[in-house]
């Protein structure tokens, strides 16, 4: 009898009502705006009712080494870690970022965890969920179609057709929009001109939507958003085009954090899903003050390694948001270590304690980083059957002259009980009383010294090398004063360099940046390296092809 699915463990499980689980952590059925039995979002009453009277809880961040095709398991240790703080006593909750559906066709799958330690319903969840990610993709559309409609119509603000920054998108992987020509046909179809879509997530709207904290803030921060330059050379936002309410609009929906439960029926939040390797990377921060605010520990992760999806957390959204953690969970899988020690894929489970020990530079070079923002670390290795005893004592004994606490995790097999020693020595930790959050770099700085600074403190690369196009995008946002903004990386999640051959914890490389831009509603920078792709394609067989639903609506094939 082979392993089960993840999405045959999901079917299996004893969802409660979501009234419920909300009643676990102060919610009234009120509260509650339901999508079904199982998904709710959250009123803006009982937001503000919950934030005002409510004393925060501990926040607990799950990051990871440098990710590799063997996988690290951050979603399900973020799950199987609330689980376990439930079982020993301790009120938790968990926020997350919901999927994007072009991963889930595409390669990477959703993000609902796996094994026992999942979030459900997980076909929801992966899939339509409560269409927040529909709201955004018309959202951001909405602009474009005003873009188009207000050049066709005079071209009033003189908007430059040839600097128009702004994008359309899709929630799909589909290469054949990476460039596009629209417009095509008679006079009245407007004018023809080169376009481009990304996939939702990278939208700004998707960043503006994880910062904002109201309506109000939404609204403002949307009305910044710069969609192009005009014949002069300066930057139109859509508050010239006048359309920030009607944008809002159709997000107010969207802005409620959605609650389900885990497998053993524990409060999620999930909401927002920016990608880490093209944005920032964390859930909305109205979802983590909301976890926040009705626990003893908050729960939450950061995109993919702790290079970008930790760094962007700390010195973006903490900065925002005034959040501070107490405590950051490394995850790492001795498999995965094995392949930045030099291991094929292949041959992952053959027992190599020196390619081990080789790899564990990787997630050195993440622990110390982790410290230079003042958080203490804690590293949760996600347990497989094959990982020998000789590799585990050699990666206890690496962890014990690091000086960093180590916690053999099985919540994948066996969901919160196989967390419990994570969970207590996380809370261990944190009574230490170590944290002293502090950012990496002062805002105030020029673009390319912060830039600099995460390329040299955690990268660990020499410089940034700014090409000439870079430079003049710099020396524009400095002449219309928005450089004194956070810095968010659109880089490869699979190095600390620019090239995601280069696994482990490589030195003595630059990072090339192409392309510097100003996500003014967000409220950052965004600078990109020269191999950053913000519309994937699907494989040659795509997860697509496996996937089916009988007549009686049972899915196969979804993880």
């Amino acid at each position: 009898m082979g392993f089960k699915t993840d999405i045959q463990i999901a079917d299996e499980a004893k969802m409660l009502p979501i009234e419920e689980v909300a009643a676990k952590i102060g919610f009234e059925k009120d509260d509650l705006e339901q999508y079904g039995k199982y998904k709710t979002k959250i009123s803006w009453d009982a937001i503000k009712r919950i934030e005002e009277n409510s004393e925060n809880g501990k926040l607990i961040l799950v990051s990871a080494i440098s990710p590799t095709p063997a996988g690290e398991g951050k979603s399900t240790v973020s799950i199987g870690l609330t689980q376990g703080l439930n079982r020993i006593g301790k009120k938790s909750a968990v926020a997350l970022r919901e999927p994007s559906l072009g991963p889930v066709f595409g390669v990477k799958g959703g993000a609902a965890g796996g094994g026992y330690s999942q979030v459900v319903p997980m076909e929801d969840i992966n899939l339509h969920f409560t269409g927040d990610l529909h709201a955004m993709t018309a959202a951001n559309n909405l602009i474009s179609a005003c873009i188009d409609n207000h050049i066709h119509q005079g071209n009033a603000l003189r908007i430059d057709c040839r600097q128009i920054t702004w994008k359309r998108v899709i929630d799909m992987n589909d290469r054949s929009l990476r460039n596009v020509v629209i417009s095509l046909g008679k006079k009245a179809d407007g004018f023809p001109r080169e376009d481009h879509f990304m996939i939702t997530v990278a939208s700004e709207i998707m960043a503006v939507l994880c910062l904002s904290e109201n309506i109000e803030d939404l609204k403002n921060r949307l009305a910044k958003m710069i969609i192009g330059y005009n014949l002069d050379n300066e930057p139109v936002t859509v508050a010239d085009l006048e359309i920030q309410g009607a944008v809002a609009m159709l997000l107010k929906d969207a802005l409620k954090p959605n609650m389900v439960q885990t497998l053993e029926n524990t409060p999620a939040f999930i909401h927002g899903g920016p990608f880490a390797n093209i944005a920032h990377g964390c859930n909305s921060i109205l979802a983590t003050k909301l976890a926040l605010a009705t626990s003893d520990y908050a729960v939450t992760e950061a995109g993919f390694g702790a290079d970008l999806g930790a760094e962007k957390f700390m010195d973006i959204k903490c900065r925002m948001a005034g959040l501070s953690p107490d405590a950051v969970v490394i995850v790492a899988t001795i498999k995965a270590l094995k392949m930045h020690g030099g291991v094929d894929k292949k041959e992952l489970k053959t027992e190599n304690v020196e390619a081990l020990e080789k790899g564990f530079a990787n997630l050195r070079r993440h622990v110390e980083n982790i410290k230079k923002f003042g958080v203490p670390a804690i590293i949760a290795i996600n347990r497989f059957a094959d990982d020998t005893e000789a590799e585990i004592a050699k990666l206890e004994e690496l962890c014990k002259e690091l000086g960093v606490r180590i916690s053999l995790c099985e919540c994948f097999a066996k969901g919160g009980e196989g967390a419990e020693d994570l969970a207590k020595q996380v809370v261990e930790l944190i009574d230490e009383g170590k944290a002293d959050f502090k950012p990496l770099y002062d805002v105030n700085a020029s673009i390319v010294d912060k830039v600099n600074t995460i390329v040299k403190e955690i990268y660990r690369g020499r410089e940034a090398k700014f090409t000439k196009a870079a430079m003049n995008q710099v020396k524009k946002l400095e002449e219309i004063g928005l450089d004194k903004l956070p810095i968010c990386v659109a880089k490869t999640q699979f190095s600390f360099t620019d090239d995601q051959k280069i696994m482990g914890a490589p030195t003595d490389f630059d990072i090339e940046i192409q392309d510097v831009r100003v996500s003014a509603g967000a409220g950052f920078i965004v600078v990109q390296t020269s191999n950053i792709m913000v519309m994937p394609g699907l494989p040659k067989v795509p997860a697509a092809n496996k996937m089916d639903i009988d007549n009686n609506g049972v899915i196969t094939g979804l993880f």
